[in-house]
C-alpha cells in the first residue's frame, strides 16, 4: 500500500465529494507526530479531557519534576502527592504510575510496538489503568503512525463528521464506519481533515 499524503489525498477526494471539499478547504496535509515511546504516552494521558494549553504546561512541570526526562524509573520515583502538585488529578497520577510500572515490568513493551497490529497494539496498552481505546487510537496515529485509524471515541472528529454531512445529532461509532467506508485506508489522514476542518472558516 502507498502511504504517501499524495496517494492518500488522491484516494480520498475520488471517495467522499464532501471530504474532497474539506481538503481543498484545508490545503496541505500536516499532521504533527511524537515518536512512539513511554514519554508519548504519558503525554497522551495528561492530555485527556484538557484543553491544550493546560495540559503542556502540567507535561512540562512534570518532566521538569522528573528531572528533564520521562521514563517509568524517573515516573516511580515521585511520590502521589508531588504529582498532585504539579495539577494532575488523583486519577491521571494513578494512570500514569500504573503504566510506569507496567513498563518497568514488561507487560507493556514499547519496542515491540511497531512490529505488532493495530488490535494488538490496542490490546495492550488497554490493559494500563486508564488507557482506553480513544488514547490508544491517538498513539496509533500520532506515535505509530498507523495510516488507518478512525478515532470514533474523539469528540472532535465526531463533531467534525456532524456538522460536514449535516447530521442532527453526534455520530454513532456505528455510523461513523459507515460514512468512512470509502476512507479505508487512508482513515488516519481522513481524520486529520476532519479536526482541522473545525479550524478553518468556511468562505460563503
Amino acid at each position: 500500500m502507498d502511504c504517501s499524503p499524495e496517494a492518500a489525498l488522491t484516494h480520498l477526494r475520488a471517495a467522499d465529494a464532501v471530504l474532497a471539499t474539506i481538503i481543498g478547504r484545508v490545503g496541505a496535509y500536516d499532521m504533527q507526530y511524537h515518536e512512539p515511546t513511554f514519554r508519548a504516552l504519558v503525554r497522551s494521558i495528561v492530555f485527556q479531557q484538557l484543553h491544550g494549553k493546560a495540559a503542556r504546561a502540567i507535561f512540562d512541570r512534570l518532566q521538569a519534576k522528573a528531572g528533564g526526562k520521562i521514563t517509568p524509573d524517573s515516573i516511580l520515583k515521585l511520590r502521589p502527592a508531588q504529582m498532585r502538585s504539579l495539577g494532575l488529578s488523583r486519577q491521571k497520577l494513578t494512570y500514569i504510575r500504573d503504566l510506569a510500572r507496567k513498563t518497568r515490568d514488561g507487560l507493556v513493551e514499547f519496542e515491540k510496538f511497531p512490529q505488532m497490529s493495530d488490535e494488538e497494539v490496542i490490546a495492550e496498552l488497554t490493559q494500563v489503568k486508564g488507557i482506553g481505546q480513544w488514547t490508544a487510537h491517538m498513539f496509533l496515529m500520532f506515535a505509530l503512525r498507523r495510516p488507518n485509524i478512525l478515532p470514533t471515541g474523539d469528540y472532535g472528529v465526531r463533531s467534525a463528521m456532524r456538522k460536514a454531512y449535516g447530521m442532527k445529532v453526534m455520530p454513532k461509532p456505528r455510523t461513523m464506519e459507515r460514512l468512512a467506508k470509502g476512507w479505508h485506508p487512508y482513515c488516519s489522514i481522513a481524520s486529520w481533515y476532519m479536526w482541522r476542518s473545525l479550524d478553518v472558516p468556511v468562505e460563503l
